[in-house]
């Protein structure tokens, strides 16, 4: 792909839409063009948070350690970012993000990111707004959880109740 190509792409996205074109070509030259294959991971949780990505192409699947083994949280496509609440939170990756397909990224690194945001405050307030629908999204999904697992709870706990009433010797 080339510069302007590069170029382009970044254009289409918000969090980059109102960057002056000096800034995005300097952008894209200081990036770095990855691939990931079906399966290969990004990052995983706990890695030091060293770079954002532009999913040019392709998805991820977005995920969290548990007892049981990793749970899929989310997945993120083509023209969406990954790795910047670890970046601009300075602190680990919060999940393991997994190519599902190929995917065709641009890395950039966290002193790039640090510094569109910094010169650029429309970026910024674009950068707020994705991580509160993010937040917002998370939030919507943790309550649906919990009102299943407090449904299912209460239907485990009627279950109980209606077979210790049947068991022989249960006073009526």
């Amino acid at each position: 792909m080339s510069l302007y190509s590069e170029v382009e792409v970044l254009r289409r996205l918000p969090l980059f839409a109102k960057i002056d074109l000096p800034m995005l070509k300097l952008l894209c030259f200081s990036s770095e063009r990855l691939t990931f294959e079906a399966g290969q991971v990004v990052f995983n949780v706990g890695d030091s948070a060293d770079a954002a990505y532009i999913l040019i192409d392709g998805y991820v699947a977005i995920s969290r350690p548990s007892p049981t083994g990793p749970v899929v949280v989310g997945t993120l496509g083509p023209m969406e970012i990954v790795g910047e609440i670890a970046v601009f939170s300075d602190l680990a990756r919060t999940a393991t993000i997994t190519a599902t397909t190929r995917v065709d990224a641009l890395r950039i690194a966290k002193e790039q990111m640090m510094s569109i945001v910094r010169a650029n405050p429309e970026a910024a307030l674009e950068l707020i707004r994705q991580l509160a629908m993010r937040l917002a999204k998370t939030t919507a999904q943790l309550t649906e959880i919990m009102a299943t697992s407090a449904a299912d709870a209460k239907l485990a706990a009627d279950a109980a109740a209606g077979a210790a009433s049947q068991a022989p010797g249960a006073t009526r």
